[in-house]
């Protein structure tokens, strides 16, 4: 872990902070003078980029590495946290996702999504929202998916998880809604963040391809309408198209739909998933 003088400025904490829509975010948000602390897993040099973000925004950054999924570790970093700093907004962002079918994924392949997609986000904001609770102004900012919106064929788990934060967030949200803190919950579509995800959306239609946005471009939406305190952040017009023409069709002619679609991302039995940390597509 890294710790750049501490001041007396809240930070705001990004999960899954070393690459594609974290890093983004992590970006996003020094260039807005935030501090900020950077999670990720071990190995994935979020300390250069905590540096790198001090040096050229002159922000203060922290750093931690932890397996989110693993109890111990999760513990270990909301410990740190609430040792060290003030935060305003955290930013539950680290999660995984692929395509296969369901039973060949491995089961600690499945447990690994749910524990990270699922648990470690609702600990992570229970245990620093005392932390958000004690600003003038604090804010949660919750990753999801438009897979949150359809179960999806050869997905299956990862639409359910999703499904499952944007629940959890709109519920938080209305609990809260008489205090200080704003939750939103960000719904990004299709994302180019890397060689494997950009391989996947290339497999899709024309309108897939559509609703794809940059990582740089889906973050400065979300937090230019997380502090306008929308609810719910849909980014993209096409996304926005997208969703409401999903909501005219029957469950079941979406999953006809939804399962030839997907099925162009699995191209032999022998294909491995490709399970790729804090990727947010549909």
């Amino acid at each position: 872990m890294l710790i750049i003088m501490q001041t007396h400025a809240p930070y705001t904490v990004i999960t899954g902070a070393s690459k594609g829509l974290g890093k983004a975010l992590a970006v996003a948000c020094a260039k807005r003078k935030r501090n900020v602390i950077l999670v990720s897993l071990p190995g994935e040099d979020i300390q250069d980029l905590a540096d790198s973000l001090a040096l050229t925004y002159q922000i203060q950054t922290a750093s931690f590495e932890a397996d989110l999924t693993d109890s111990e570790e999760l513990q270990a970093l909301c410990d740190w946290i609430k040792s060290n700093f003030e935060i305003d907004l955290l930013i539950n962002n680290a999660g995984i996702g692929g395509s296969a079918q369901f039973d060949k994924i491995s089961k600690s392949k499945i447990d690994q999504m749910m524990l990270l997609n699922v648990r470690a986000l609702v600990m992570l904001t229970h245990e620093l929202l005392p932390l958000l609770k004690v600003q003038k102004e604090g804010y949660i900012l919750n990753i999801a998916s438009m897979a949150s919106f359809s179960p999806i064929p050869f997905k299956t788990v990862y639409p359910a998880t999703k499904a499952f934060v944007y629940s959890f967030s709109r519920g938080l949200s209305a609990e809260l809604s008489d205090g200080n803190i704003t939750v939103s919950v960000a719904h990004p579509g299709p994302m180019p963040t890397n060689p494997e995800v950009s391989r996947r959306i290339a497999k899709h239609n024309s309108l897939v391809k559509k609703m794809t946005l940059t990582a740089e471009e889906t973050a400065e939406i979300c937090l230019h309408r997380l502090f306008k305190r929308n609810k719910m952040i849909i980014p993209g017009l096409m996304n926005q198209i997208s969703l409401f023409i999903l909501k005219l069709f029957p469950v079941g002619w979406k999953l006809v739909f939804l399962r030839k679609t997907i099925a162009k991302e699995i191209t032999t039995d022998k294909q491995q998933v490709k399970w790729v940390p804090k990727v947010q597509s549909i």
